[in-house]
């Protein structure tokens, strides 16, 4: 809990604010957020001039082995949101939100062009033989498919282990595009940087007729 800020405060924001104007990029940041006596899981939508576009608190929190999430978040009270960034309007939600079809549909809604999922999923620690990585990106296919907008899912590699418990995270971050057609996929165990063009008019004339 110590390791939480708020967000005016926070020397990673600050430091990805500078990194954002210096590259003239958009980046949704994800960070431990304290706010008053509430902790949240929370995303910053950094802007290309380095301005806090938006801010986000995840909203579905899990609560199962490996994933004891209630212990430290609260439900996020932001609610979904579309933020308006120089690139285009965008969408993000964080890790498990990614499973409820109504978080894509409330940002689409409200004119999200893409939709951005950071996210931490890996192995389940009382079921070994369980991999959800197909389950999890067919998932997210469909929220493009469905919404007719570009999906970017970001995960985590590596194995995390605390006393007898462990798990691996299976990365496997992917790119799709307004179809939920995969444009670009990474591997389950390497660090890897995946990009692809987006032609957000064809998706809107897409969207539209």
């Amino acid at each position: 809990f110590a390791l939480a800020h708020p967000l005016e405060e926070s020397a990673t924001i600050k430091r990805f604010q500078a990194m954002a104007r210096g590259l003239k990029v958009v980046l949704p940041l994800s960070f431990f957020e304290r706010a008053g006596l509430a902790y949240y899981n929370s995303v910053a939508i950094i802007d290309a001039d380095g301005r806090i576009a938006g801010h986000y608190r995840k909203s579905h929190i899990p609560q199962f082995p490996g994933y004891e999430e209630k212990y430290y978040f609260s439900p996020g009270d932001t609610g979904f949101m579309a933020v308006d960034t120089h690139y285009g309007r965008i969408g993000v939600a964080i890790c498990w939100d990614q499973w409820f079809p109504e978080a894509a549909r409330a940002m689409v809604l409200q004119g999200a062009e893409i939709l951005f999922y950071p996210t931490a999923i890996g192995s389940e620690v009382y079921k070994p033989y369980l991999d959800s990585k197909d389950h999890w990106q067919i998932a997210m296919r469909g929220h493009a498919a469905a919404n007719v907008v570009p999906v970017v899912a970001s995960n985590r590699i590596g194995r995390e282990s605390s006393g007898d418990l462990g798990m691996e995270f299976y990365g496997s971050s992917f790119i799709t595009d307004c179809t939920g057609a995969m444009l670009a996929t990474a591997d389950r165990s390497s660090e890897g940087l995946l990009t692809a063009v987006l032609d957000l008019d064809a998706s809107r004339e897409y969207r539209r007729t």
